[in-house]
């Protein structure tokens, strides 16, 4: 045990390591990466609530305060390192919903003071495109970047991610979300899954209304669509 010990010292010596706090939604994930790139833990607790209905944020935060320091203790067994080997503490600071953003933003701050680490900001949508960027090895890609809250077409210009395109209304991923409470589906996993899973075995299809403005898009009015007619075509 003392020799493992050593060996894992020894190769944090090579570069950093960062433990990473992710909370800003129904998520609440714990993950510790070494600077290559290497995952050495990736752990997560989703919010579940009836089929159906959405989360809210305040139920969203409690389910956060009650998992995180959990999945903490669970990521560093899982890494098989002890809290002086890291680096820093990176965590999502923004966008995302307010309160279990601050839920976890608390447990980082104290966390840091107990071990005497610093800690790192991040913003949500840039960590979205640098890890697609590190997975694929792509150097200076144009990126489609979708989630609950976003739908972008981004690129890198004159030292900054800039967006050339994006939704004019909701994100595409909202849309599927809401979609999947009109016909009660679970968001566990999540919703878009449980969707792609049912739409497997669909075999009538109906025409949706679409609109793509240059580089813009809009999906508004396929929600309004499905929201109106659901019930009576499903």
């Amino acid at each position: 045990e003392k020799k493992a010990k050593k060996k894992r010292m020894a190769d944090n010596k090579e570069g950093f390591v960062v433990m990473g706090f992710e909370g800003s939604a129904n998520k609440i994930g714990i993950g510790i990466v070494k600077e290559d790139g290497s995952i050495l833990a990736n752990v997560r607790k989703t919010y579940v609530t009836p089929p159906g209905s959405g989360f809210l944020p305040k139920d969203t935060a409690k389910h956060h305060q009650k998992w995180v320091i959990y999945l903490v203790l669970k990521a560093l067994e899982e890494a098989r390192i002890r809290p002086c080997e890291l680096s820093c503490l990176a965590y999502t600071k923004g966008p995302g919903m307010g309160a279990p953003l601050r839920s976890v933003a608390v447990v980082v701050r104290m966390l840091s003071q107990m071990w005497k680490k610093p800690i790192v900001p991040v913003n949500h949508c840039v960590a979205h495109v640098e890890m697609g960027r590190l997975v694929t090895g792509a150097s200076n890609p144009v990126v489609l970047y979708v989630s609950g809250g976003n739908t972008q077409v981004i690129a890198y210009s004159l030292n900054r991610y800039r967006i050339f395109g994006e939704t004019i209304d909701i994100a595409v991923g909202n849309c599927l979300d809401r979609f999947a409470r009109v016909i009660n589906l679970s968001n566990d996993p999540s919703p878009g899954y449980n969707i792609e899973q049912c739409a497997k075995d669909g075999k009538q299809f109906l025409e949706l209304p679409y609109v793509v403005k240059g580089m813009d898009v809009s999906f508004s009015g396929i929600l309004s669509f499905i929201e109106g007619n659901a019930k009576k075509n499903l």
